[in-house]
């Protein structure tokens, strides 16, 4: 536990979830953190000492990079108190499914997710000391999710342990029952506390003015890129009742897997030919997801900096064959001819496995732990639009459509974050706007809606998409005739996951 500059360790035991499972950080097995008010102010007087006694690193850029996630948690936990508000931290810190991956043996697993769950009861008796702020819209958005938890609990775990999570897990169901029906019907954090959170996330100024007026600049750019591609398949009709039609063509439940494991194959293999990116090595497998995460339609799991050389997994969710026709057909045109070809490209190459790999490479412990939720979406989102421009798939104008119609959906929830944050957008309203401006509708529309509720920066895919886009032109105009995309993308990996706020070192150092 020591090997980490004391400052870094500071802010890894504030988010033990994420630097466990995507930072490979397995010192922290078995013990996630306590979230209480006493435990909270502990952490961040911690971080604050260290910061104090450890002094500023070597490098400028990793000094910003720490800098910022420092800062990150002192808003998230000691100005705004977020984990009074929302339940999302605890979520992470009680799934037990990053215990699945092969990066240890099996009995070693088995051990830490034993002792994970024995912590059950002592963590969310902790977080229910501080939940006292949750609104009804945070609580009502989040509680299948975690009712769900019991699903991740192994069925052979120890009688007497499974029993305490259990009853601890009844206590934090009944939690957020209570707060859905008396909670505070606002969940807006308002406009102050969202631009320092944002701001504070990516070592930048947030102008969500400036942001909002660009969310709508982009939209209208994609309506127009679709209403081009979807030309190409029927001119005579509008571009989303057409796309409305291409997401209907999809395999059935017993061929999504395979779907995606030939969309995987081809989309390595194009980034490699093109050379996209710097590592091109590595091993990504398509599975089914865990049983715990079978709420995500489609995800990765990387083989994380710290851990031994391991194959990543692209987990596939299909639809259970239980739920309703029109369920069962709504997840599955998420697996269309259309739509997964872009979502494959976006969580496997050259997106979160690709980065993954540079990920494992990168020079110091900041850059391979600590990773901008911004960059890290901002650049898979940005790798869709990136193998458009590089013609894969050209002859099939599907491909563009899938790319633009998730596209859209991500702008969306730009416009939605800041608005039900800070302008007064109702629940009922964000979903009218995503019904309006993409290819969703019904439930899945209002699913997208009351994520706006508990992930107020869930705009950060389309923020660091366009950001990386400007940095790009950027290094055009620097670099001249020096400039390629292998080497934009090199310098940009070269940073780990960095802030947006410190993109500039790629250039400046690339």
């Amino acid at each position: 536990m020591d090997d980490l500059n004391a400052r870094v360790r500071a802010v890894c035991d504030l988010n033990v979830a994420e630097v466990r499972e995507y930072g490979g950080r397995h010192e922290y097995d078995g013990r996630p953190p306590d979230l209480s008010p006493g435990a909270v102010r502990a952490a961040l007087a911690r971080l604050a000492a260290a910061r104090e006694e450890a002094g500023p690193l070597a490098d400028p850029h990793d000094e910003a990079h720490l800098t910022a996630f420092e800062e990150l948690q002192r808003v998230t936990y000691g100005d705004l108190e977020l984990h009074r508000r929302s339940p999302m931290f605890l979520l992470a810190e009680l799934d037990l499914a990053g215990y699945d991956k092969d990066y240890a043996p099996q009995a070693e697993r088995d051990a830490a997710r034993a002792a994970h769950l024995a912590a059950w009861p002592r963590v969310i008796d902790g977080a229910l000391e501080s939940l006292d702020l949750l609104s009804a819209p945070v609580a009502e958005a989040l509680l299948g999710g975690v009712r769900g938890l019991a699903a991740g609990i192994p069925r052979d775990a120890d009688p007497a342990a499974r029993d305490a999570a259990l009853a601890a897990h009844g206590r934090l169901v009944a939690h957020m029952e209570r707060a859905a029906r008396t909670g505070d019907p606002d969940a807006a954090l308002g406009s102050a506390a969202l631009t320092a959170l944002m701001s504070a996330a990516e070592g930048m100024p947030a102008d969500l003015g400036r942001l909002a007026e660009e969310a709508d600049t982009e939209r209208d750019r994609l309506r127009a890129l679709l209403t081009e591609s979807c030309a190409r398949v029927d001119p005579a009709r509008p571009a989303l009742e057409v796309a409305r039609e291409l997401v209907r063509d999809h395999p059935d439940s017993g061929g999504v897997i395979e779907a995606a494991r030939v969309w995987t194959e081809r989309a390595i293999a194009f980034t490699r030919e093109r050379d996209l990116v710097p590592y091109h090595d590595g091993v990504c497998l398509v599975g089914l997801a865990p049983e715990s995460r079978r709420w995500a339609m489609a995800m990765i799991s990387t083989n994380a900096p710290g851990e031994p050389d391991a194959p990543s997994w692209y987990y596939i969710t299909p639809p259970d064959d239980s739920w309703p026709p029109a369920e069962v057909e709504e997840w599955l045109e998420v697996f269309s001819a259309t739509t997964l070809p872009g979502i494959t490209v976006h969580e496997v190459a050259p997106g979160h496995f690709s980065h993954g790999q540079a990920m494992r490479r990168a020079p110091s412990d900041v850059r391979r732990i600590l990773a901008s939720g911004a960059f890290t979406e901002g650049w898979a989102h940005y790798a869709e639009e990136l193998c458009v421009e590089e013609g894969f798939y050209s002859g099939d104008p599907r491909f563009a459509i899938g790319v633009w119609l998730e596209a859209l959906v991500r702008v969306t929830r730009l416009a939605c974050a800041i608005g039900v944050h800070t302008a007064g957008m109702t629940v009922g309203g964000a979903a009218a706007r995503f019904e309006a401006d993409t290819h969703l509708s019904g439930s899945a529309a209002l699913s997208e809606a009351r994520r706006a509720t508990f992930d107020p920066t869930y705009g950060r895919y389309t923020w660091g998409k366009l950001e990386i886009l400007r940095l790009r032109e950027r290094a055009r105009k620097e670099w001249g005739a020096g400039f390629t995309l292998r080497r934009f993308h090199t310098a940009l990996m070269e940073l780990g996951s960095p802030p947006l706020g410190i993109l500039g070192t790629a250039v400046e150092r690339g």
